[in-house]
């Protein structure tokens, strides 16, 4: 247990089983969140053996992300992607069983944003990402040296960064995913001396460009079908812009909508491209557990996820 706060007590009698006994665990659920330390071909694998049980898996993992039928959701962008869900089950022999993922945390700070100026249509992104160590499962106890450091590189996310986004914004055709040839992104993605948060400074570019005011309307006005449905674990305000020329910052702005909303500040013009901004979101609430969560309640709300 590596959290600060105390193990809940109504997990502490849980037994801990072993992902490889399929068959056992299946029988003891409706479905499982997957988030496994293995290599991306065991993931793929272990996941469809557990969709074949007739079990659903909502998935934190990578390894599906590109699996043309397996949905990969921000359930407030692109919902609509559940439909390949049918040809997922036809592929796999199921009627019950499939694979949904989630994105990579590296992009909530920013593919929220981007989703709610489409209108405008965004051509190109440049981000750097500033990412927390509890993106990598640490804490500053298991990890010292990074407290006063920074490094300059993490593994796999800048090209996650640059691609997933094109995906979530791509359109279901012939039961597969196609994804978005565009807005171009190109990322850096940056290990920063911080528990839980990360931020994205980011310049973009527009076809069509919109006023400072037009922007920050949208981002206020922007909420999906978690906030339609009033999940339980949906934020009631899904984006919240932050006037102050010192927001969002981790201390105070992480925890915004108990880390399922995203903070947005310093919005203004750029010499180079048409607007800049900053954008924060909490990565293992967001970006990982909650948005997983959120995730498994739009898939009940739409029948996907039944008890067994």
């Amino acid at each position: 247990w590596k959290m600060d706060t105390p193990m809940p007590e109504a997990v502490k009698n849980i037994r801990v089983m072993n992902v490889n006994e399929v068959e056992a665990v299946a029988a003891e659920v409706d479905f499982v969140f997957s988030a496994v330390d293995m290599s991306k071909d065991e993931i793929r694998k272990i996941e469809e053996d557990y969709a074949r049980t007739e079990t659903p898996v909502v998935s934190n993992n990578s390894a599906h992300r590109w699996t043309p039928d397996v949905p990969m959701m921000v359930p407030e962008i692109n919902p609509e992607h559940m439909e390949v869900i049918e040809s997922q089950r036809k592929r796999l022999g199921t009627k019950r069983g499939f694979v949904a993922v989630k994105p990579n945390c590296s992009i909530q700070s920013y593919a929220p944003v981007l989703t709610a100026w489409m209108e405008f249509e965004p051509v190109e992104v440049v981000a750097t990402t500033y990412q927390a160590i509890s993106g990598a499962g640490k804490t500053f106890r298991d990890w010292p040296e990074m407290v006063g450091n920074i490094i300059p590189y993490i593994g796999g996310e800048e090209e996650k960064s640059e691609k997933e986004p094109l995906r979530i914004w791509g359109k279901v055709e012939d039961g597969a995913i196609v994804p978005a040839k565009g807005p171009v992104i190109t990322c850096q993605c940056i290990r920063v001396p911080v528990l839980n948060g990360h931020t994205a400074a980011v310049f973009v570019k527009f076809s069509k460009k919109p006023t400072k005011e037009q922007l920050i309307q949208k981002l206020r006005e922007f909420s999906g079908e978690p906030q339609r449905l009033g999940l339980p674990s949906a934020p009631k305000q899904f984006i919240q812009y932050l006037e102050e020329d010192n927001r969002p910052q981790v201390a105070l702005d992480v925890d915004f909508e108990n880390g399922m909303g995203i903070s947005v500040g310093r919005l203004r013009e750029d010499t180079v491209y048409d607007y800049k901004f900053v954008g924060l979101s909490h990565n293992t609430v967001r970006g990982a557990a909650g948005g997983a969560v959120l995730c498994a309640e739009l898939l009940k709300a739409h029948g996907y996820i039944t008890k067994k």
